[in-house]
């Protein structure tokens, strides 16, 4: 739906596999050949692999819904498998379902998706030699990352259904609107509130919204709370891209800067959004505690393992 109402990008399946099959090659040529991967409707690491040889792929045998269940259940399955590291392709929604498999889940977060504030731009190639490092013991994953912040949250109240592992990896949005509909959240007069772990001015979305206010970097052990009002009247209104090429102007009533720990609790009834797509409804007489904590996927710093590697002459014949 982003792509159909918003500027973003189309990533073909071609192009996927084509990301896939050069993650492989860098991971073949740092000493990895053992893959564990997941099956997709459009055989994109079969399409990838087919005329690779010399390496083996453990397929996930789990049954597939076609939804982001599928993403849980495939790294449910790599960290049984005792994976090295896991490459993510996708933006925010995807590195968050993997999260939610693997709490501090070792990710190179490649990005392919319409929301990237959480994965990072870089060559394919070299995020597969820097995965393919990792895996042949260059170095511990320890070393070359950080636990990333995350929205937890926890719901209560009478009839309150506790959720299982609900977070978000950059934001967590309240909307006033009953329906989850398209998922999207294009429209700023149902906003809320948000409770952000970054806010950075090179971002779209929410972490951009925040960003061109209140820069709160991924390094900083703080979040930002944003309350928005109308844009009619009120004294601070930002104008920025909630999608990628989609600019809204947002009413803001408070920003402020977040203590990791810090709880946020809304309300009932709104509609709960993570990382740009809308996910939970409370009911009335129900509320949600929101807090920014550090104990997230372990992102890796592609260039410190890459460091490591020819550092230990890893590239030197």
């Amino acid at each position: 739906m982003r792509r159909a109402v918003s500027a973003a990008a189309n990533v073909t399946v071609e192009a996927k596999a084509n990301v896939v099959r050069r993650v492989v090659l860098g991971a073949m040529e740092a000493g990895a050949d053992r893959f564990v991967v997941q099956e997709d409707p459009h055989g994109i690491v079969r399409r990838a692999t087919e005329t690779i040889r010399g390496i083996t792929l453990d397929w996930v045998d789990e049954p597939r819904v076609f939804t982001e269940e599928d993403t849980v259940s495939a790294v449910s399955a790599m960290r049984e498998s005792d994976a090295a590291v896991v490459v993510v392709l996708g933006g925010d929604g995807t590195n968050r379902a993997a999260a939610r498999a693997w709490r501090d889940i070792p990710v190179i977060p490649v990005s392919t998706g319409t929301n990237n504030a959480f994965p990072v731009f870089v060559e394919a190639t070299v995020a597969g030699s820097a995965a393919g490092h990792l895996a042949c013991g260059v170095c511990d994953v320890d070393e070359v990352s950080l636990p990333a912040k995350v929205v937890r949250l926890t719901v209560d109240g009478p009839g309150a259904e506790q959720p299982l592992n609900d977070m978000a990896l950059i934001d967590a949005v309240a909307v006033d609107d009953p329906y989850v509909g398209s998922f999207e959240l294009f429209n700023p007069e149902t906003l809320v509130l948000a409770v952000l772990t970054r806010a950075d001015p090179m971002s779209i979305g929410f972490a951009g919204v925040g960003g061109r206010v209140h820069p709160v970097s991924s390094s900083d052990d703080a979040g930002l709370l944003l309350r928005f009002s109308s844009a009619q009247g009120c004294p601070t209104v930002v104008r920025a891209p909630t999608a990628p090429g989609h600019f809204d102007n947002l009413g803001l009533a408070e920003v402020r800067r977040l203590d990791l720990g810090e709880e946020v609790r809304i309300d009932g009834p709104v509609l709960l959004a993570f990382d740009g797509e809308r996910k939970r409804h409370l009911v009335d007489g129900t509320y949600a505690v929101l807090t920014v904590r550090r104990d997230g996927p372990r992102v890796v710093d592609v260039a410190a393992v890459m460091e490591a590697a020819v550092s230990g002459g890893a590239y030197i014949r």
